[in-house]
């Protein structure tokens, strides 16, 4: 199983940026996808999920209204769009995908995880 993300970068406050992650290996329709992201000197923490059939999402409350995260089970790809980015933004960004539950915010319930790609929001 592979999961590859992509799309991070550096970018001024404000802008925006679009995440990929691509997967392959795993049967993707059967998976929560998920989003985290690990700031410097900090832990993991849940940035963002969707369920397999993309009818429920959840965010966590600092980035609601600012991110959007959506699938594509035709290309076993997971998506988050990022506007109005901010420093506090700034982390590496990892995809990662459970069988287990489908709105997972822990780390724990999660089977597998890409790489991650940073994101760099300057002020």
């Amino acid at each position: 199983v592979q999961l590859q993300a992509c799309g991070g970068g550096l970018v001024q406050a404000g802008g925006s940026l679009r995440l990929s992650c691509a997967a392959s290996g795993l049967t993707f329709s059967g998976y929560a996808m998920a989003w985290f992201r690990q700031a410097p000197g900090k832990e993991r923490e849940f940035v963002s999920v969707i369920s397999w059939n993309a009818i429920s999402t959840s965010y966590t409350n600092s980035v609601k209204g600012r991110f959007a995260i959506s699938r594509d089970n035709t290309k076993n790809t997971v998506y988050l769009q990022m506007n109005n980015l901010k420093p506090e933004d700034t982390a590496v960004y990892y995809c990662a995908a459970s069988g287990r539950l489908p709105l997972a915010t822990m780390t724990s319930p999660y089977d597998y995880w890409g790489q991650g790609t940073l994101v760099t929001v300057s002020s």
